[in-house]
């Protein structure tokens, strides 16, 4: 398996870079995610362009504190800005639900959830009335989304634990919901069982179907739970009669990239203990990638605890622009579970020459060890390398500046279409260069409570130019030829 990563290194055998971030954490408002044992999970962070100046701005959950809308003034100085005043929140996710081309936000709390229509300039207001969506009054965790083929838009919100049930914590994890617009108001729909989700990603399995993976935290469904992967054309669970192999894990967060380079993309699973990586194979089932590969992070790599780590949000990202997709994994105890480790750094893995990861964080400067949740890799000051943000709990936000020297060309390609699905969700890009191709898709969801609507990031290693291909969703085919460092909007 390590040799069939090979391909993906040849852009990238000239750069050597020194990764190096720079902490700028005083230069954001001061932001704690709180709370007691409901807000022992989530604390994540959409990243946005809110005004469309082309610099992502930030919402932050907040716990029992309130949300925060942080807009990015340029080199890494934000401000806070109005916002709804919204406590009891998880997580956040950006994307445009009204397809008006202006984003909006998705609002996880515990209580009812809220859907919150942007004007473009990033101010916000609720819209659960106006689009007939029922927030409920769940604790809700996980969020995902995608548009269907009619081009109406489809959420799927994850719920936890049952908090009415008198028999609980343990054994009653919450249903979930599906929300379908109906073209006046979204009709809601329950998808069980449920097995307390903390991830959801509507993409593409390995099959090359776009299916929705959930990833659940076995420490309350005890029995007879497990991953779930549901097929939202037939609606129903996909089964081992359909190659979805059994697999129970304390499941926090869900990334997908393609790392091999044979177009299909593999699954970062985060928990307690092993962090998960599934590679991807031609029969469209997965595989769980060998411990050599060096993505398990199973223990602190600072200190001396040898008890297990926690794994939260999980993100891939080209951190030093080599060709080859970095891991990023938030950590952090639960709160003081004493089977786990207490202090446990972040963890920064850079993926190698060989197709193997290596543990960077303590050179590069961001092994902190808070209680991390959420966390975004982002372009944040527009000069073509990814920064950091991390969301703590029960501790300040953190933002780091990437710094690295000798990094390599880079690509960002932000998708737009008209109609409902403004931003291109479900849509495939393929960047070739140097002889090696990367694939991405659009999508919505996934991580740790949090995720992203901005460009696509590429590093291009030593190239100066590359041959785009972009699958866009409504089956059609658009081929461009773009020179390196630059962002580029893309169009049908």
């Amino acid at each position: 398996m390590i040799r069939s990563l090979l391909p993906m290194c040849l852009m990238a055998q000239m750069v050597s870079a020194e990764v190096r971030f720079e902490n700028l954490s005083d230069q954001v408002p001061r932001h704690v995610y709180s709370g007691g044992w409901e807000h022992f999970v989530g604390g994540g962070v959409a990243v946005l362009d809110c005004n469309g100046d082309d610099l992502p701005d930030m919402a932050v959950a907040g716990g029992e504190s309130a949300a925060t809308l942080m807009v990015n003034q340029g080199q890494m100085r934000f401000v806070a800005a109005p916002f709804p005043e919204l406590t009891h929140t998880t997580g956040i996710y950006p994307l445009d639900i009204d397809g008006d081309g202006h984003l909006d936000l998705s609002v996880l709390r515990v209580g009812e959830n809220i859907l919150l229509r942007g004007d473009g300039s990033c101010g916000f207001v609720p819209a659960n009335e106006l689009w007939g969506f029922d927030g409920g009054a769940a604790w809700s965790t996980a969020f995902s989304a995608t548009w269907m083929d009619d081009g109406a838009p489809l959420l799927a919100i994850g719920n936890y634990v049952d908090r009415t049930n008198p028999d609980g914590p343990f054994g009653t994890c919450d249903t979930h919901e599906l929300h379908r617009w109906t073209g006046e108001r979204f009709d809601r729909s329950t998808l069980a069982p449920g097995f307390c989700a903390l991830s959801m990603l509507i993409a593409r399995d390995a099959s090359g179907t776009s299916r929705l993976r959930i990833s659940n935290d076995r420490h309350y469904y005890l029995r007879g739970g497990s991953e779930q992967m549901y097929d939202l054309g037939e609606d129903r669970f996909l089964g081992e009669q359909d190659g979805w192999a059994k697999l129970s894990l304390w499941g926090m967060g869900i990334a997908s990239r393609d790392i091999t380079g044979d177009g299909r993309a593999e699954v970062m699973l985060t928990s307690m203990g092993d962090q998960l990586m599934q590679i991807a194979q031609p029969d469209g089932t997965y595989i769980n990638a060998p411990y050599t590969i060096g993505t398990y992070a199973q223990r602190p790599h600072v200190g001396d605890d040898g008890r297990p780590s926690t794994g939260w949000h999980a993100e891939f990202g080209d951190i030093d622009n080599d060709g080859r997709a970095d891991l990023f994994i938030a950590k952090g105890n639960v709160d003081q579970m004493p089977g786990l480790a207490i202090e446990d750094p972040n963890s920064l893995l850079l993926h190698g020459p060989d197709g193997r990861f290596s543990e960077v964080s303590v050179a590069a400067g961001v092994a902190t060890t808070d209680r991390s949740r959420g966390a975004a890799l982002a372009d944040l000051d527009g000069d073509g390398r990814l920064d950091l943000v991390v969301v703590n709990r029960r501790a300040p936000m953190e933002i780091y500046r990437n710094v690295s020297t000798d990094t390599g060309g880079w690509l960002q390609l932000d998708l737009r279409m008209d109609g409902p699905n403004s931003r291109a969700i479900g849509a495939v890009v393929r960047v070739l260069a140097n002889g090696a191709t990367q694939i991405q898709e659009v999508t919505v969801g996934g991580g740790h409570a949090g995720g992203q609507a901005g460009p696509l990031h590429f590093g291009l290693g030593t190239a100066d130019e590359a041959a785009v291909t972009v699958d866009w969703p409504d089956g059609t085919q658009s081929q461009y030829h773009l020179n390196a460092n630059s962002r580029q909007v893309l169009r049908p």
